[in-house]
């Protein structure tokens, strides 16, 4: 029935409080099986992105070691390279400084420690290292 044009509605419409508590459930469900994964796979991209920066990096110090001689030494360190688009080195993926080891003689050593950034660990946690000869 109209009243003064708008229509009166006696039937209610929505959901019940039961309807919302089982999506809720399930929500709760997939966020707790999906979201684990997830978090492995950023994990692991991480790792692969540290890698593939440390390739990158050894590439550029075995360029300059044809250059000059030798790898830069520990006063230099990695300041001496110039990577893409007229940048320094970059961070790892855990916003710290790559390690750079000047050994002598045509060796050096390069890595990261990883997500904890200390020595050891596996995992995101493992420590990656290249040794340059």
């Amino acid at each position: 029935m109209a009243v003064n044009g708008l229509q009166k509605n006696d039937g209610r419409s929505g959901y019940s409080l039961t309807e919302i508590i089982v999506v809720l459930v399930i929500l709760g469900l997939l966020v707790a099986l999906v979201g684990p994964q997830l978090f492995r796979f950023v994990g692991r991209a991480n790792t692969d992105t540290a890698a593939a920066q440390l390739e990158s990096i050894t590439t550029q110090l075995n360029f300059y070691r044809l250059e000059n001689g030798d790898y830069p030494d520990a006063t230099e360190g990695l300041s001496v390279l110039v990577m893409e688009e007229g940048r320094g080195v970059p961070d790892d993926p855990w916003n710290r400084p790559y390690v750079y080891e000047y050994l002598g003689d045509g060796q050096a050593r390069i890595g990261t420690y990883g997500r904890d950034g200390e020595e050891g660990g596996e995992g995101e946690d493992e420590d990656i290292f290249r040794t340059l000869q």
